[in-house]
């Protein structure tokens, strides 16, 4: 009995050491400068858009777009190695005197390298490349296959104060059709920790090459996260539309989960 006693001690022990062991919470969400964390090995991090909406006007135009439960997963497959799955499962699209449409988004497939040690405090890189399937309802989607690479980057900046940079190259589809371009977008963000709820702000921007017509779009993001424990997090933001090109406003809520 003694001995089981102790063995079934040394077990809790262990795992305690093991949940301790964890990294920092660290989800994707919110916001558009991807962070460099990795997963932990063997671990599942779930992050849920509850609900996504795009507010877009100009001369002539009046479109909304809302998504609904965009999910994405990843796993740790090693120290330095994650792989993640992303999908929208309802889109819903309404133009101004034109009836509402519906249906699913892309699915995007992605794997990301820590290229610094992810278990030391400081400067932190990965690089990362995905592709998008095209699996959305006609019109709603890239209308063909995708992909790109970015690179990650966070450094601390002082106490619960973190600064993050994610510049990325696209293959995008041309407009027309039957053809594709280089896009460039890029964001970079200061956030700060006040206890469980973190703050932060972001700036994106990126230029589509289309042959057809280059664009350039920019937007402000406001970004908030409340963490609930050591390994969930509730997440809120808004993006505002810097010029014409881009959306004017963007509200979006979600949630995260490790596992």
């Amino acid at each position: 009995m003694r001995i089981l006693i102790l063995s079934l001690a040394a077990a809790l022990l262990a795992g305690s050491a093991e949940a301790q062991a964890l990294r920092d919470f660290c989800a994707e969400r919110p916001g558009k400068a991807t962070p460099p964390c990795i997963v932990d090995k063997g671990h599942l991090m779930l992050e849920v858009g509850l609900a996504d909406a795009v507010f877009e006007r100009g001369s002539g135009t009046h479109e909304d777009t809302y998504g609904f439960a965009a999910t994405e997963l990843r796993f740790g497959l090693s120290k330095w190695v994650e792989i993640g799955a992303e999908w929208t499962p309802a889109i819903v699209e309404h133009n101004r005197g034109e009836a509402s449409r519906s249906g699913v988004g892309d699915a995007v497939l992605d794997l990301k390298a820590a290229l610094t040690n992810p278990d030391e405090d400081g400067l932190a890189i990965s690089a990362q490349g995905f592709v998008t399937a095209p699996t959305a309802t006609h019109g709603q989607g890239a209308g063909g296959w995708t992909g790109g690479v970015r690179l990650p980057i966070s450094a601390p900046l002082g106490p619960s104060t973190d600064f993050g940079l994610a510049p990325e190259v696209d293959v995008a589809r041309d407009a027309a059709g039957g053809g594709t371009h280089l896009a460039w977008a890029g964001a970079i963000g200061v956030s700060h920790g006040f206890g469980p709820m973190t703050l932060g702000v972001e700036l994106w921007g990126q230029i589509d090459d289309d042959p057809a017509d280059r664009t350039y779009e920019a937007s402000a993001d406001l970004t908030a996260a409340y963490a609930v424990g050591d390994n969930a997090q509730l997440d809120a933001g808004v993006s505002l539309g810097l010029n014409r090109a881009t959306p004017d406003v963007e509200v979006y809520a979600g949630i995260a989960r490790r596992f």
